[in-house]
């Protein structure tokens, strides 16, 4: 089975979109930062590494930190797609990390959108 185009496409051009989203629904840069930070364990400057690298999706998950445990309290639907169903892995941390800028653009906590396990 080939691999989802999303995978292979660089975290850095689609990093400035999640902040978009964020900022015209009154969030920040910060707050989208904190939930990447959450999700995968990259400190400030590991993230901006990465995102100097352009790695692509596939490689930014692969390569981090520490993913977090309580991701898997993450469930929802995410493009029509419900993200604990999600079979392939690297599209399951691309779907949980959609669905938490998608909280954060709503409206939601912080305190909520990052789930303790």
């Amino acid at each position: 089975m080939a691999k989802h185009r999303i995978c292979t496409t660089s975290f850095a051009s689609v990093y400035p979109l999640y902040i978009a989203k964020a900022e015209k629904k009154g969030r920040t840069k910060a707050e989208v930062d904190e939930i990447i930070s959450w999700l995968t364990g990259y400190d400030r400057s590991q993230l901006e590494a990465q995102l100097a690298k352009r790695t692509d999706f596939e490689t930014f998950f692969a390569q981090a930190p520490r993913a977090n445990p309580a991701r898997t309290l993450i469930t929802g639907v995410v493009c029509g797609v419900r993200v604990e169903t999600v079979a392939e892995p690297t599209m399951r941390e691309i779907r949980y990390l959609d669905k938490l800028i998608d909280e954060l653009a709503r409206g939601k906590a912080m305190d909520k959108i990052l789930r303790e396990a």
